[in-house]
């Protein structure tokens, strides 16, 4: 990793998409006993995909944001409000800044989409990470793939 930090750019490839599903099978199925069958879903073929590799290239990281009707549907209905999730770094990155350029991307691309806001379902365990960029919990804590979560929004700068 450079002083920098690390490069996200979004996976527009199949090489850089099938990086994703590889981080995320890391770290939810793997780490996390995540069921494969929960964690790649429908909305993967339409959501925006940022991954974040080191200098040589090697992948750190991935997330994903959920625009129009798919976000509408994990948002309750809200509209003008994008949905993050999907939000992995591997053990290896964790700490470095990657988790933070990660979401900033995707932020980045919701704006650029003109969305106003972002919700996300925060890890209970990974609440005071999203605090730090900004998000608010909201409501109850629910489960999810068997894992605690709570509900976050932050809303975009114009």
């Amino acid at each position: 990793m450079t002083a920098k930090g690390p490069t996200v750019r979004l996976a527009r490839t199949e090489e850089d998409r099938a990086a994703c599903f590889a981080v995320r099978r890391e770290v939810f199925v793997v780490e996390q006993g995540v069921p494969e069958s929960v964690e790649y879903d429908a909305y993967d073929a339409g959501a925006v995909h940022v991954l974040a590799v080191g200098p040589d290239g090697t992948p750190l990281g991935t997330g994903r944001l959920l625009h129009g009707a798919a976000a509408e549907a994990k948002t309750g209905g809200a509209v003008g409000i994008g949905s993050l999730g999907r939000l992995a770094v591997l053990g290896s990155a964790r700490g470095t800044g990657v988790g933070a350029a990660l979401v900033r991307a995707l932020e980045h691309e919701a704006a650029r989409r003109g969305l106003t806001a972002v919700d996300l379902g925060a890890q209970v365990h990974a609440l005071g990470f999203y605090e730090g960029l900004g998000y608010v919990a909201y409501g109850p804590e629910f489960e999810e793939a068997g894992i605690a979560h709570r509900a976050m929004r932050r809303t975009l700068d114009p």
